[in-house]
């Protein structure tokens, strides 16, 4: 496979948003098949992705177009700064710490920096929670149905690839994660008539 066809063929896939965002790199050495580095709220710009094309090709064209899909969707997924309750507090917490820091009150910094901690965690866990990744799951779909796939053939291509990667990794489980994004895809893929409960995907 030649990683630059490829690489183009992918960003012909992607949606308008991940062209202009995401970039995809050869990245030969790493365990992973695709890497995809969590974005921090203070590293703006482009999102990359690396991929290992020795083991990628070993993926068929739906199980590499999915799993693409899949990782450009949570990649974009994920926002440190949207206007909501976790993010409003977190805000009222850094301003506070430094008007309490400017009037020199020890205590109001340190109750004002404790509020903002607190906030930014909530942010951190939602943004790594198995919700966003089933979000991922299901807005690739989506995307695929508009690329020729219907919903049925785009839930059991990313299905097959959980399986897939995690022996190319040497992995010979899923995690907890993947088990829960792989039983909402079977039913996504009428495959199983049991869905993911919505508790879960609440929190």
């Amino acid at each position: 496979m030649n990683p630059s066809t490829e690489i183009y063929r992918l960003r012909e896939l992607m949606p308008a948003t991940g062209r202009m965002l995401v970039k995809i790199s050869s990245q030969p050495q790493q365990a992973k098949v695709l890497e995809t580095p969590f974005p921090l709220p203070w590293k703006s710009g482009t999102r990359p992705i690396y991929i290992n094309f020795d083991l990628w090709q070993r993926l068929s064209t739906p199980q590499r177009d999915l799993l693409l899909l899949r990782s450009v969707s949570w990649v974009l997924g994920i926002q440190w700064f949207k206007a909501d309750w976790q993010r409003g507090v977190a805000l009222a917490g850094i301003v506070g710490s430094l008007f309490e820091l400017s009037q020199g009150d020890a205590v109001g910094v340190l109750v004002a920096g404790g509020l903002s901690a607190i906030a930014l965690r909530q942010i951190w866990r939602s943004n790594r929670s198995a919700k966003t990744e089933i979000d991922a799951d299901e807005a690739a779909i989506k995307v695929a149905q508009r690329r020729g796939y219907s919903a049925v053939e785009a839930a059991e291509a990313l299905l097959e690839t959980l399986e897939s990667v995690a022996k190319l990794e040497g992995r010979s489980n899923l995690n907890f994660t993947e088990l829960i994004r792989a039983q909402n895809l079977r039913a996504i893929a009428n495959l199983s008539p049991i869905g993911v409960p919505e508790q879960i995907r609440r929190n």
